[in-house]
């Protein structure tokens, strides 16, 4: 099915009479009394520590292969460490590592531009939009046309090549993630060269050109014009596409807000964010290291400076607490949450095609 736009709020006046907007009050002072609202620094030292190593490794294996096609494994390994330290990158940006905000964005900052090549104050403007009003339409960023239409009304506008996509764009999702890592390195950097009033924009063009000088002179220093180039291909592939694979089963297929609608802050964040689960505990874990807590993603909108390792027991309170009110609580397994992407895509895309052709558009026609 396609996402449900959810039906107008009530009017400011009646929102504030009714218990909606005290919900995630009464849900904060239970997780607070369980005492999951502190800082788990020690977690994210040893997390740093072991991508730190695992990048060393990267780094030595890379040096003792030298010409050698199995260079291709050490890029795609690459790919997936510069992922972790993206998801680390985000959590920074969330104030989830330690209590001083000035702290966590220097480590932020760092992190993206000098470890992974992204502006650090772009993903912090696009993703706080995001994370305010989660698929609003015209107001989170991440439901705007960008190759892939998430909505009818964009699927509707595009032409020419980019129509042929869209009408297909769910079976294409994955293979156009792998274009997804080169996508967010430029983007960022448009945002840095062309945006207004960007915070750091000197410092943070400086360290992304440093980084990626030094890692292109690297690449083409020490192997043959082809290997370096399909080298950097495969790390940027494998970038795209576990960035996209993470980010996308949490919100892509849930319901969409009306712009001008006004609904609490809980029932916001909640109906409109999918968790991916496993059916143990362990598979859990497992997920959690997987998708960066990502996994958690009611939790990680509910409470967004709550470190990763709090979660799991979180969710467990959330859950109980929706059940409680009634309210819908999304859960699906990594099958049946990319299963649910690539239909709701698909059947966006289908509105691409002239209204006689599709049937999904041709229903709602007047006639």
């Amino acid at each position: 099915m396609l996402s449900p736009v959810l039906p107008p709020a009530p009017t400011q006046r009646s929102v504030r009479g009714n218990a909606g907007s005290n919900n995630y009050r009464h849900l904060k002072i239970r997780v607070r009394d369980a005492g999951l609202l502190g800082r788990r620094t020690r977690h994210y030292l040893v997390t740093a520590l072991i991508l730190a190593v695992l990048l060393g490794g990267a780094v030595t294996g890379f040096v003792l292969l030298g010409e050698s096609w199995f260079q291709l494994l050490i890029a795609a390994g690459l790919g997936i460490i510069l992922t972790q330290f993206a998801f680390l990158t985000h959590e920074a940006a969330h104030r989830q590592i330690l209590t001083s905000a000035t702290a966590n964005d220097k480590i932020g900052r760092f992190l993206a531009n000098v470890v992974v090549g992204i502006s650090y104050q772009w993903w912090m403007n696009k993703h706080s939009k995001h994370h305010a009003m989660p698929n609003t339409i015209g107001k989170d960023p991440d439901i705007e046309w960008d190759t892939i239409s998430f909505q009818v009304q964009d699927a509707q506008k595009q032409t020419g090549i980019l129509k042929w996509i869209t009408e297909r764009q769910g079976y294409l999702f994955f293979p156009l993630l792998t274009l997804e890592g080169i996508n967010l390195h430029f983007r960022s950097m448009m945002y840095l060269v062309t945006g207004n009033k960007v915070k750091g924009r000197a410092g943070e063009i400086t360290a992304i050109a440093l980084r990626l000088s030094l890692y292109l002179a690297v690449l083409f220093v020490f192997l043959p014009a082809g290997m370096a180039a399909a080298f950097l291909g495969v790390q940027l592939a494998v970038f795209g596409v576990y960035m996209g694979a993470s980010f996308a089963p949490n919100h892509k297929g849930m319901p969409m807000i009306p712009k001008e609608s006004r609904i609490d802050f809980f029932s916001r964040q909640v109906l409109t964010s999918r968790n991916v689960m496993a059916r143990s505990d362990f598979g859990n874990r497992i997920l959690s290291h997987v998708y960066g807590g990502l996994n958690y993603q009611v939790e990680h909108h509910l409470f967004p400076s709550m470190p990763r390792a709090n979660l799991p027991a979180v969710a467990k309170i959330v859950r109980e607490y929706c059940d409680e009110l009634k309210v819908p609580y999304t859960v699906a397994t990594p099958k049946q949450s990319y299963a649910q992407v690539i239909s709701h895509l698909n059947k966006v895309g289908l509105s691409a095609r002239d209204p006689f052709d599709c049937p999904m558009v041709s229903e709602y026609r007047p006639f």
